[in-house]
């Protein structure tokens, strides 16, 4: 034992103190009423790149493929999910613990604004209460048989990010950019923090990529040429796939109908998923 240790601390140990503790597993389990095969995180470095639509795009894709899905809207300032499927109706519980909302084609869904007195009331909570929340919805929720969970989470790399990534055994994450080169940059931050804590990074969804004229069917990239290849071989990670812009898509999520939107772009990157081990 190094002559600077203290009890139950390792605090002051050099890294080769031969008495040096392993990493601590914060990981949370899911409750006894929850068995979940894969859960995966969908990232994004800041706001405004379309990460919820994303995720309830892949959670459609992959529902669709004959997987059982469900959505954990991490996003707890900022919740959207349970309007992008129509659901405005309260959680409820039982003696298994809080049940999910089930959607029309059945993914299961849990998110602050199921839990709210109005889907417009502010939540104006600060970090730890925040990720309070989440571990609850993971821990106290009665999620079933899911063979692939997505996190929809806050953007940026704070408190939310840190909850997840410790506390949910995360199988990997999805980042989400536009091809603006101030995203780019962001995409560099939330890369590097799924590495520094050891969460693999399963690839980049470009959204908003392009859109496609109507009368000619020529592609028109609004915000410039895309840069997430680029990106991606810098990064050593797979282009998963480019969303283009889609007004019909758009206006099937403001109805609550995004299970009706065309996800034949995320084919190949459904394919990637299903290959996780």
């Amino acid at each position: 034992m190094s002559e600077n240790c203290t009890p139950k601390s390792c605090e002051s140990c050099g890294a080769d103190c031969p008495s040096r503790k392993a990493p601590q597993d914060l990981r949370i389990p899911a409750g006894e009423h929850s068995k979940i095969k894969k859960v995966i995180g969908v990232v994004s470095g800041k706001g405004g790149v379309g990460k919820s639509l994303v995720t309830s795009l892949f959670a459609t894709a992959m529902h669709s493929r004959g997987n059982s899905c469900a959505i954990l809207d991490a996003d707890i300032t900022g919740p959207s999910i349970p309007k992008s499927f129509g659901i405005s109706k309260r959680a409820q519980a039982d003696e298994t613990g809080l049940l999910p909302e089930i959607t029309k084609t059945g993914i299961k869904i849990m998110s602050i604004n199921l839990l709210l007195e109005s889907e417009d009331s502010p939540v104006v909570w600060r970090g730890p209460v925040i990720s309070g929340v989440i571990q609850q919805f993971w821990r106290d929720v009665a999620w079933g048989d899911v063979d692939y969970m997505f996190v929809d989470m806050p953007p940026g790399t704070g408190d939310v990010a840190l909850t997840v990534f410790q506390n949910l055994p995360v199988d990997g994450i999805i980042i989400v950019t536009t091809p603006q080169d101030l995203v780019t940059m962001i995409v560099r931050k939330a890369y590097n923090m799924a590495k520094l804590m050891n969460i693999p990074v399963l690839g980049i969804i470009e959204n908003m990529s392009y859109a496609v004229c109507p009368d000619c069917g020529k592609k028109i990239e609004i915000f410039g040429a895309s840069k997430a290849e680029e990106v991606a071989n810098e990064l050593g990670t797979p282009l998963m796939a480019r969303i283009p812009m889609d007004p019909v898509t758009a206006n099937l999520v403001d109805k609550g109908a995004v299970e009706l939107a065309n996800t034949d772009y995320l084919n190949e990157a459904a394919q990637m998923l299903e290959r996780i081990d």
